[in-house]
């Protein structure tokens, strides 16, 4: 891969694994960060790297990069409590449905996160996602599956408490 074909995957997949990242931790700047890192081992293998193969290998390296922070912020431990009387409180209750799947999404483990966001915001193969996960095609499957149920039922526990 020379110099332009590695701007030419900047341009073309930069904002596709940013919005992967953003949506696994949440911060913005971390995000950045972890897109920053892949394309930099992008660019430090870029001799060793066909341009066709470019996208799943940075997606790859921004994958792993992910769950080395996520493993080192688990380590971290926060103690922060909520005081629900703070603020009053309301008879009426609303849903917001953006939230309410993003709080369903943050109580998957971190692999069924990981592959619904794949493969519904993303749009990888079962293939692809198995090769960036370290996954067989059936444990992909059955991790998507049992993810896939479990949202459905978090939604609908929801609707019926409103």
């Amino acid at each position: 891969m020379n110099t332009k074909q590695y701007n030419t995957c900047v341009e073309l997949y930069s904002d596709h694994l940013y919005r992967f990242m953003l949506k696994n931790v949440r911060n913005t700047d971390l995000a950045k960060d972890l897109v920053q890192m892949a394309f930099e081992v992008l660019w430090l293998n870029k001799d060793n790297v066909e341009e066709e193969k470019a996208k799943s290998y940075l997606f790859t390296i921004g994958y792993r990069k992910m769950i080395d922070e996520i493993r080192k912020q688990k380590r971290i431990v926060y103690n922060e409590e909520m005081n629900d009387s703070i603020g009053g409180y309301t008879q009426t209750k609303s849903i917001d449905l953006k939230k309410t799947l993003e709080l369903a999404l943050n109580k998957l483990p971190d692999i069924q996160k990981q592959l619904i966001l794949l493969k519904d915001y993303e749009g990888y193969s079962y293939e692809e996602m198995a090769q960036l996960t370290g996954l067989n095609e059936g444990q992909v499957k059955i991790n998507l599956y049992r993810a896939r149920t479990f949202l459905k039922n978090e939604l609908i526990s929801v609707d019926t408490h409103i």
